[in-house]
């Protein structure tokens, strides 16, 4: 028997969101429910739900940085148990036979991971995220949330942490190295509390120097605008740079700012196609790069980190009547750093 569960919809492309109930999937062998306490607002939610990245399948229920408790469990299950703290996060399952599933990829799965939402299981049924009160995933694709971390500043590190972590992971930031983060909103800032945590001297490249409180509070070293001026006055000085903006940026003059074998990432999705000059790359062995989010082991590793660290999202808690609201101001960058749902105000 499937499970009914309240949920809140947006039944077309822009359309203000419905409380209502989706039916979830029986619990199987290998099944996790999870009693979902809260769930974080990423802005792909509202380019999906605005279905600005193509077509999308609704009704939608989007959510994807979700925390909350195991409810039940099915016979098979050894990774969790009834009680645990636990979280899901971009995707339910993936092929686990290709390169990159087996190396704990699956963010790249070969045949394409099934996403948490807007998204289609094998059988073909649509996928329904976070924004309700449970959901059953796989217990391969569920995440352990350490005591050490609130469920509710837990929630977006299950994308925004993960998204941010596993590219200063990947190209090695740490002691000794200069990491330049672009922007300091949602991604920013756990950029910031994850570069300065891994020990790197972090400096903030932000559109105005409004957050710079906040952003040495975090853990910058460092806190700039991103003008040509101060651009042309940094040039050779980072190893990496996590770009976590969606906006146009002049490339070229924020390569130049890599020191010999520097990298500048691309977390953040902009509307556009970037342009930048071969030689802002040739003249020092930079390279220019693009980083996803993690498989399920890393992002474990990360939620590991933050809690030995003490790193959360910083939010802001809303109830279910403020979702259309919280969407438009993500849109105009009204928001330090991350709205979260409690799920509890969902039902009717």
């Amino acid at each position: 028997m499937t499970i009914t569960v309240p949920a809140l919809v947006t039944p077309s492309a822009g359309a203000a969101f419905e409380r209502t109930t989706i039916e979830r999937r029986e619990l199987g062998e290998h099944d996790v429910l999870l009693d979902i306490a809260y769930a974080g607002i990423c802005h792909s939610d509202i380019h999906q739900a605005r279905e600005e990245w193509g077509a999308s399948i609704f009704p939608m229920v989007p959510g994807h940085e979700i925390a909350g408790v195991v409810s039940a469990v099915g016979a098979g299950v050894t990774k969790h148990s009834v009680g645990d703290r636990v979280g899901v996060g971009c995707f339910v399952d993936s092929c686990r036979e290709c390169r990159s599933c087996l190396a704990g990829e699956e963010q790249f799965c070969e045949r394409g991971n099934v996403a948490t939402y807007n998204s289609r299981y094998a059988d073909g049924s649509p996928t329904y995220g976070g924004y309700s009160t449970q959901i059953v995933v796989d217990e391969s694709y569920v995440l352990a949330i350490p005591d050490g971390i609130s469920l509710d500043v837990a929630a977006p590190l299950l994308c925004a942490g993960i998204t941010t972590y596993s590219p200063l992971r990947h190209w090695g930031a740490g002691p000794g190295t200069k990491v330049a983060v672009v922007g300091m909103g949602g991604l920013g800032h756990l950029a910031v509390k994850i570069a300065h945590a891994l020990g790197a001297e972090v400096t903030v490249l932000s559109h105005t120097l409004s957050k710079k409180d906040d952003g040495l509070r975090f853990g910058a070293d460092h806190y700039e605008t991103g003008d040509r001026d101060t651009l042309r006055r940094l040039r050779g000085s980072f190893d990496l740079i996590i770009n976590t903006v969606s906006a146009d940026l002049p490339v070229d003059a924020y390569l130049r700012t890599l020191a010999l074998d520097g990298t500048m990432v691309f977390v953040g999705a902009p509307e556009n196609k970037q342009q930048f000059a071969v030689f802002s790359l040739i003249g020092a062995r930079r390279s220019i790069a693009g980083s996803n989010i993690g498989g399920i082991r890393e992002t474990q590793e990360m939620l590991d980190f933050c809690a030995q660290h003490g790193i959360g999202a910083e939010i802001e808690t809303i109830t279910a009547d403020d979702v259309d609201k919280a969407y438009d101001r993500v849109v105009g960058s009204d928001v330090r750093y991350r709205f979260v749902i409690d799920t509890a105000t969902i039902p009717a």
